[in-house]
């Protein structure tokens, strides 16, 4: 099966986790201040200066043949599946990229599926989430596939697991969660918009799906994330919760400032946009991604269709920038892979769907999707070198992903 790029259709919801974040974070303490209206000069980095490159290929066998979407990595495993969800396949492979099980419980059971809309793992508890598209339930399997319970979510705003699209893995007990149905979601006939005005995080039980807390961002008004034109729809897709350590950064799209949470120290401001969102038109919305001691990694979408990504996930316009925590300058940037002898760009650290999952841990900050037959290519024309090189040489074009793993040096 040829491993190519699948353009993502405009309204799929993504289901990455990341593990829980429990490490200690060495945060800066001053506040970023980010004007979103500015345009600011580029900068170029290299991935090898800011992390330690790990290259992990997927085994590929013939029961374990994937498009290799990351859902999460704990421990001794990594959770992948593909980008559609109506096959069912869940691959577990080790640390390494050795597979060891394929697990597919898709069916009309009850301790099944019809289809996937995320895997998420409990790495404490050995047991994996799966959300069930049909009827908004969510499934829960030990790493070997069996059933274990069968739960739905509970709140307002969460009428169906559809409604989620980030799922983190909080504390022993909880979830973390985002309502991706506010301010993103509309009525194709009517056009009318999801407004309400109510909470964007909650915190959620993992045994009954019941609302345990909801987290209060202020804002004056929810605003829409969605752009009606005569030449199409827009929707802002990038996820409001972001790992960050031992806490969570937290973007509410209406307002303007951007927070961390953690048990222990609630909300507290990392992160300022000006101009007021409220008072944009039209609206530019900021949301971060990737951070490291020094930099910040952030995006910037505006309400304004970008022609050429039509037929893409990604129809708004989109700007990469970069907080410089010594500098305390904003650029925008490019990353480039030194394991290329030809420059090839990173698309960015925030949000990238199949590609791009961010952890902010105590190890890994984000890994990457390495597309088969674009490394393969890449090493028939010369343009690999070190172990990306040596690992693309005994590779085919059918092959199964590398999975590129970022950590921090150390």
């Amino acid at each position: 099966m040829r491993q190519s790029l699948i353009a993502a259709g405009m309204f799929l919801l993504t289901g990455g986790m990341v593990g829980c974040g429990t490490s200690s974070t060495q945060e800066k303490e001053d506040l970023i201040v980010v004007d979103v209206s500015k345009d600011y000069p580029k900068k170029e980095l290299i991935l090898q200066d800011l992390f330690d490159v790990e290259y992990i290929p997927l085994e590929t066998t013939d029961e374990f043949v994937t498009l290799g979407w990351l859902q999460a990595i704990g421990k001794d495993v990594m959770i992948i599946r593909n980008m559609w969800a109506v096959d069912g396949d869940i691959f577990i492979y080790d640390r390494k990229g050795k597979a060891i099980r394929h697990i597919n419980r898709k069916g009309q059971g009850n301790e099944e599926y019809a289809a996937t809309s995320g895997v998420y793992l409990d790495d404490e508890k050995g047991e994996i989430f799966v959300g069930n598209r049909a009827d908004g339930s969510v499934l829960v399997y030990d790493l070997y596939g069996n059933f274990k319970r069968r739960f739905k979510f509970n709140g307002d705003g969460f009428a169906d697991f559809s409604a989620f699209y980030s799922l983190y893995d909080f504390d022993n007990e909880h979830f973390i969660v985002q309502d991706s149905n506010s301010g993103r979601t509309f009525n194709f006939t009517t056009k009318e918009e999801d407004l309400e005005p109510r909470n964007l995080f909650q915190l959620i039980s993992k045994q009954d799906g019941s609302v345990s807390k909801e987290i209060e961002i202020p804002f004056e008004k929810k605003v829409s994330q969605v752009l009606f034109d005569e030449k199409g729809i827009g929707m802002v897709n990038n996820p409001c919760i972001v790992p960050y350590g031992d806490r969570w950064l937290l973007t509410e799209p209406s307002c303007d400032t951007v927070y961390t949470y953690s048990p222990a120290d609630g909300l507290k401001p990392f992160i300022v946009r000006t101009p007021s969102i409220q008072s944009m038109s039209p609206e530019i919305f900021l949301f971060p991604g990737v951070v490291t001691d020094r930099y910040c990694f952030m995006q910037t979408v505006k309400k304004e269709l970008n022609l050429a990504m039509m037929d893409t996930y990604y129809r708004l316009m989109r700007t990469d920038l970069v907080y410089d925590r010594e500098t305390k300058e904003v650029s925008e940037y490019v990353l480039y892979n030194d394991d290329f002898t030809k420059e090839v760009p990173i698309a960015n650290l925030v949000d990238e769907i199949f590609d791009l999952t961010v952890f902010n841990n105590d190890e890994i900050a984000f890994t990457w999707r390495i597309n088969t037959p674009e490394l393969v290519e890449a090493y028939q024309e010369g343009h690999l070198k070190g172990k990306l090189k040596e690992i693309a040489a005994g590779m085919h074009e059918e092959d199964n992903p590398v999975i590129m793993v970022a950590k921090y040096k150390r």
